[in-house]
């Protein structure tokens, strides 16, 4: 990945978004030595404007960005940094530099899709769910069933980590039963968000 740092003088942006909710969490610079660092060392590196210096995020807070992924604009004149963080991203505490909350609760089903996808389609994949898209979807939909009935005998129990358990169970393979019919959870949002109007 070839970035231009010449053509603005040495700095380019860096955005960085977490990696699993996708918020934008900061904007800092970098230059090639930052961005180097970066990469290297797997904990987000900028350059600082104020005192002329690299600075890794965190150094002193404890508060670091791991670095899952990097990516170069079309233009190479931005870099888009995929990054997991260790607390609060800002300096005044919140989680973004915008005062938001990064809430990673939602935004963990899309993740997991991806990664659903990701088994289905992969060759060398040795996981239960790319045995479960091996299996067909006769075998898919038995699962689900089997996971409905098992939510339901905890629900008459009281073992409240029980049904959890199996309350994850069922959702994750409805979202392989979704995936094996070429749908996803946006499709079944879609509906149920026609049926509220």
């Amino acid at each position: 990945m070839k970035v231009d740092f010449e053509k603005q003088g040495g700095l380019v942006p860096a955005i960085i978004q977490d990696y699993k909710t996708k918020n934008v969490l900061m904007l800092g610079y970098m230059n090639e030595e930052a961005y180097k660092k970066t990469i290297n060392s797997g904990k987000v590196t900028f350059f600082s404007r104020s005192r002329q210096e690299l600075w890794t995020k965190g150094e002193t807070s404890g508060n670091f960005l791991e670095v899952k992924d990097v990516k170069v604009d079309c233009d190479h004149d931005t870099i888009l940094v995929f990054a997991k963080p260790k607390g609060p991203t800002c300096h005044t505490g919140t989680d973004t530099c915008w005062g938001e909350d990064n809430d990673a609760s939602t935004e963990f089903l899309p993740f997991l899709e991806g990664i659903i996808e990701s088994r289905k389609s992969s060759v060398a994949s040795k996981s239960y769910t790319k045995s479960l898209f091996d299996k067909g979807i006769n075998k898919i939909a038995q699962k689900v069933g089997e996971e409905a009935v098992e939510l339901i005998i905890e629900a008459k129990d009281d073992n409240d980590e029980l049904f959890l358990g199996e309350a994850a169970d069922l959702l994750f393979h409805y979202l392989v039963l979704l995936n094996a019919k070429g749908f996803s959870l946006q499709n079944v949002i879609e509906v149920l968000e026609e049926r509220h109007k």
